[in-house]
């Protein structure tokens, strides 16, 4: 009877502890990292070390004059899950010429996933403007969400195209 009582008891305070143990949340919604380059308003580019190692380039990357009878617009990628979470970009075009590259969903979940998208994510921009196509390589340390990136900003292209 006594054993009865013992186990009851340590399995109600077991319950307990882990009925008080909250999940991690996320601290909100992560900035957009922008490439700075054909972006009309400054709330969408990113504060902190994500636009530090943006500007901190050799050269930048200047923004392409607009194409003959091409008017700036916006498209939007697939949102790409991937193993650590998602990743969405939105492209900015000129006629044909990508003029700018916002990241508009990527993984935020803990400190580490927010320190390596600081660096990789204006590097993966930067990239994608001097290639004027999704055909760069990842970022060695972010590789998932280089994958991630790469392919949101391919079906971008594919649907500005069509």
């Amino acid at each position: 009877m006594r054993r009865a009582v013992v186990t009851s008891a340590a399995t109600a305070a077991g319950v307990v502890l882990l009925l008080s143990l909250k999940p991690h949340q996320a601290t909100g919604n992560a900035p957009v990292i922008s490439s700075g380059a054909g972006t009309s308003s400054g709330s969408g580019s990113a504060s902190g070390a994500g636009a530090a190692s943006d500007s901190g380039s050799a050269s930048p990357v200047p923004a392409p004059a607009p194409a003959a009878g091409g008017a700036t617009r916006k498209v939007s990628g697939d949102t790409i899950n991937t193993r650590y979470g998602p990743v969405q970009v939105q492209v900015t075009l000129a006629g044909s010429r990508i003029t700018g590259v916002d990241v508009v969903k990527y993984p935020t979940e803990d400190r580490r996933d927010r320190e390596i998208n600081a660096d990789a994510l204006p590097t993966l921009n930067q990239e994608a403007i001097s290639a004027q196509s999704a055909g760069i390589d990842a970022v060695s340390g972010a590789t998932y969400t280089s994958d991630g990136y790469i392919r949101s900003l391919q079906s971008a292209l594919d649907r500005a195209k069509g």
